[in-house]
């Protein structure tokens, strides 16, 4: 089998520098003569995509159920791409993926609640089922502190201390879920200077420039994460 592109993500907090460091990622790649691209989730050029930002500008209010399909239709709508692009041997860099999506939707709360979940979180990883699985995952783990420091915070919807503790927890479920079904999920202090995460994300990174000899996996599609995942949370 040929050789194929390798499919990196990086995924974070908010103002976690996920955007700044995926840019950089492929800066280098391609300075290391490796063909890559950047994409970014939400897609906000799509239809799809433009519903989605006015919901995250707080610009049009949405039921739940049906912003996470949104942003699950949005990722659907660049799998195959993504797949004929890996398979040409091109390498993807992703700023955000489909553990957002899950981990901003299950760490939602019922009204007046402090932890009761106001969607399942099976039931929000059920429509990713089956898109490109990463080759590795990065997640850009930020205090609240350094991200409040960072321009722009506080201007999308989700930007609040409360939210994005409870986002982070749901990542660090995801993160054990993945490495249980045998995926690579890397934890990336982004407290750290810009120059640092850039370096710790490259070494995490350069054993895949050479392409993947293995198959393309799909998402939440080894049944081997079932029973280790049960385990975890029971």
């Amino acid at each position: 089998m040929p050789k194929r592109g390798a499919f990196i993500v990086i995924e974070g907090l908010d103002r976690s520098g996920k955007s700044t460091q995926a840019a950089a990622l492929l800066r280098r790649l391609q300075d290391a003569q490796v063909s890559a691209k950047l994409i970014k989730f939400p897609d906000r050029t799509t239809p799809i995509g433009k519903m989605i930002d006015a919901y995250l500008r707080s610009e049009s209010e949405l039921d739940d159920r049906a912003i996470h399909l949104l942003f699950s239709a949005n990722r659907w709508e660049l799998a195959s791409s993504i797949e004929a692009t890996l398979r040409s041997g091109e390498t993807i860099i992703c700023d955000r993926y489909a553990f957002s999506g899950l981990a901003f939707s299950a760490s939602k709360v019922r009204p007046g609640s402090q932890s009761y979940p106001l969607l399942d979180y099976d039931w929000c990883r059920t429509p990713d089922a089956g898109l490109p699985a990463p080759d590795l995952t990065l997640f850009l783990d930020v205090s609240t502190d350094a991200a409040k420091a960072r321009g722009g915070y506080g201007e999308e919807r989700y930007e609040r201390e409360d939210v994005q503790r409870r986002v982070r927890d749901v990542f660090v479920r995801i993160g054990d879920q993945v490495e249980a079904g045998g995926g690579r999920w890397e934890v990336v202090d982004a407290d750290e200077s810009e120059e640092a995460v850039r370096d710790v994300i490259w070494d995490a990174a350069k054993d895949l420039v050479k392409g993947v000899d293995a198959p393309i996996e799909k998402l939440w599609d080894d049944k081997r994460e079932v029973g280790n995942v049960e385990a975890l949370y029971m």
